[in-house]
């Protein structure tokens, strides 16, 4: 028996294959895109502010300078 005399229907075995694949889902770009946009600004914002702001002293005067 040749493969051209088989009882076996390649076309309906594939259908029934492609019924039976579970279906891929694409991700949707923009929610990724919009958090990586985000996230670059919120860098970029807080660089600048570190950048800008004014030294942190904690040094204590000595009492001379107080004027007590």
């Amino acid at each position: 028996m040749s493969v051209a005399d088989s009882a076996i229907d390649t076309a309906a075995i594939a259908y029934a294959r492609a019924l039976l694949r579970t279906p891929r889902r694409r991700q949707k770009m923009l929610p990724v895109l919009l958090a990586a946009a985000f996230a670059a600004a919120a860098a970029v914002s807080f660089a600048t502010v570190m950048v800008l702001a004014p030294p942190l002293t904690t040094q204590h005067l000595p009492k001379e300078r107080l004027g007590d």
